[in-house]
């Protein structure tokens, strides 16, 4: 599942240096965690571009370029911040210009850009800090556009998981989490993220949007992309089968197959004047 907005007051060192750690877990296995994840929907890259004033895009956070590729397809010039070289290289070797660095770290050398996207990743960057980055780095009229999945399998593959998970690893934070978890929870995530950009008093109010799709999944395909979520990444080789085998079997007695209902959420806004 998508990680929610941290809340305040701001992480100790000790959380910091937890949640970086997760942040480069998923470059552990770059060609998997490419293949496996979903791309965007097409309605929501088509309703970015349209809104921005020109065809040059940064994304924060650029992974191995899943959105980044989408934007080039759609005839957009794209630049990509990801701070795990090993992404970065996959990202790099399909084509894409990636440089190297955290999103706050990250210089941008006077260069401005018509749309900054963050696809999956604001969660890692400071809300407010980076807000106010990104409208330094906006042409006018340009767009900041965070975006990400929200989805859930159905009860009869979420629950064997759920069960699992403890079980493999009693100690992990994972442990405690619910089989499934609403979909007003991530909403009030992303509502959160407007009042971070409102904050910065630099953008035009703030739009909330959401696209509602589906997605079909066998067995297999669903065991390629559970690795590459934030629960797995860290486990052990041994810990990860445990899992994989309950939920694979879960899988094949309903069928070996299930539809996954995804809704796809945004926060956007449009730089407000002259910076």
């Amino acid at each position: 599942m998508p990680t929610l907005p941290r809340e305040q007051p701001e992480p100790s060192p000790a959380e910091l240096h937890k949640a970086r750690r997760m942040a480069q877990s998923f470059g552990t296995d770059a060609q998997r965690y490419d293949q496996a994840r979903p791309a965007y929907p097409d309605a929501l890259v088509t309703r970015i571009v349209a809104g921005s004033p020109g065809p040059e895009v940064l994304d924060v956070g650029c992974g191995t370029g899943i959105a980044a590729r989408q934007f080039q397809a759609a005839g957009c010039a794209v630049l990509g911040v990801e701070p795990d070289e090993r992404m970065a290289e996959f990202a790099q070797a399909h084509g894409l210009q990636v440089e190297v660095a955290t999103f706050e770290a990250w210089q941008p050398a006077g260069r401005t850009f018509d749309t900054v996207i963050a696809a999956q990743s604001w969660h890692w960057v400071d809300p407010v800090a980076g807000a106010v980055k990104a409208a330094r780095i906006l042409r006018p009229d340009g767009r900041l556009a965070i975006f990400g999945h929200v989805y859930e399998p159905p009860a009869e593959v979420a629950d064997p998981f759920a069960a699992a998970y403890p079980r493999v690893m009693p100690d992990s934070p994972f442990s405690n989490q619910p089989a499934r978890r609403p979909l007003d929870t991530y909403q009030a995530g992303y509502a959160k993220l407007a009042e971070a950009i409102r904050q910065t008093e630099r953008f035009k109010e703030p739009e909330q949007w959401r696209f509602d799709w589906e997605r079909h999944y066998t067995r297999d395909q669903w065991l390629e992309l559970l690795p590459t979520t934030g629960g797995l990444t860290q486990l052990p080789p041994d810990k990860t089968a445990d899992i994989l085998d309950a939920v694979g079997a879960a899988i094949d007695s309903i069928g070996g197959r299930f539809t996954m209902l995804y809704t796809t959420l945004a926060t956007t806004a449009v730089r407000a004047g002259a910076s």
